[in-house]
């Protein structure tokens, strides 16, 4: 069992919430999928403090030495506050943040990013990645000001296969040399099925086991 109290407490406040759901969804990539994840269901104080607090628990735990956080637009930019926040008054780590506009702005202060410069070691905080446009976009950004990728935190990882053989993230974590970390992966979503009670729950685990015989990494 793969499963951490914390990563528990986490998959129990997503389901709870319905940010995480079983059932029969299409995905974008036409598979149909058995469970389903939707991180802008962190839409209340409540939901972004929870997750802020899990990402720096994380950050704090992984040991991982970086100058900066940044968030990609626009998920990240709600991610990457309440992180930098929770680390500041949870972890005693206190880092400076920024994140991107979408959209160059050529009047006041200007430029692609707001909040500190983005500079030195840097960690991405996102929610998920699905095709890793948003994180490519990101270290296109960096190597124009040499910034460094230090590492990319997002809340699941699907360990599923993209168009080749690896997932979406083996594939950014190959490329850029730098490590993925996750809240929890589709991995421990199944221990969390194989531990419920709730048979509602448990005839999810079958179709979820079958999925990633079929699509997994």
């Amino acid at each position: 069992m793969s499963l951490h109290p914390h990563q528990l407490k986490f998959i129990e406040y997503c389901v709870q919430n319905r940010i995480l759901c079983f059932g029969e969804f299409t995905l974008k990539s036409g598979r149909v999928s058995p469970y389903f994840f939707n991180a802008g269901l962190f839409n209340t104080g409540e939901a972004l403090a929870f997750i802020g607090s899990c990402y720096a628990t994380e950050i704090k735990n992984s040991g991982l030495e970086f100058d900066m956080l940044f968030g990609p637009a626009y998920k990240g930019i709600p991610l990457v506050s309440v992180t930098a926040a929770a680390l500041a008054t949870e972890q005693n780590i206190n880092k400076p943040y920024c994140f991107n506009r979408k959209e160059v702005k050529d009047h006041g202060e200007g430029g692609l990013t707001v909040g500190a410069p983005l500079q030195g070691r840097v960690l991405i905080v996102d929610d998920v990645i699905t095709a890793g446009t948003a994180v490519r976009e990101v270290m296109t950004m960096m190597r124009k000001v040499f910034a460094s990728p230090v590492g990319i935190l997002v809340a699941l990882d699907r360990q599923e296969r993209g168009t080749g053989d690896l997932s979406a993230i083996q594939e950014i974590e190959k490329e850029f040399h730098v490590p993925v970390l996750s809240l929890i992966t589709m991995t421990q979503i199944i221990d969390y099925l194989k531990l419920q009670q709730d048979g509602h729950l448990k005839e999810f685990l079958h179709p979820i086991r079958e999925y990633r015989e079929r699509y997994g990494t």
